[in-house]
């Protein structure tokens, strides 16, 4: 399982956000600049961010996006869900896949099943306010 680019800056965005959520909203060029992102590809995130009830965005003078959930119940799996569609070590364990006629006898499933619950629970357990805390 690699996270992409799209579920890092998502991550990044939204901790930018939840730190300045007394400033109201912030243009979106600030976030870019102070986490170093690119700004085509934040043009492409941001709709799934808002779409999900993660941001909201005003536009025009004044405008630009502000956190809308509190960071402690924004669990970084369900952030990375939302970015990466699957967090699946394996094909066979995505969701959706087909069953392997395979499985049955598969010596390796069960490891691949094991670190895929391992990895869900330990990222359903970190929020926003953990990564801002630095309490991981």
């Amino acid at each position: 399982m690699m996270i992409s680019t799209r579920g890092r800056y998502a991550l990044r965005v939204l901790i930018d956000l939840a730190e300045h959520q007394d400033s109201g909203y912030i243009p979106m060029k600030e976030v870019v600049r102070r986490q170093e992102l690119s700004p085509k590809y934040m043009e492409q995130i941001m709709p799934f961010l808002t779409k999900n009830g993660y941001v909201q965005g005003v536009h025009g003078k004044g405008g630009g996006y502000r956190l809308c959930r509190d960071p402690r119940e924004c669990s970084v799996k369900d952030i990375l869900l939302l970015t990466e569609g699957d967090l699946a070590p394996v094909a066979c364990l995505a969701c959706g896949a087909r069953p392997c006629h395979r499985a049955e006898g598969c010596k390796t499933l069960p490891m691949w099943t094991k670190l895929d619950r391992m990895v869900n629970d330990f990222l359903a357990g970190i929020t926003l306010d953990d990564l801002i805390q630095r309490k991981i």
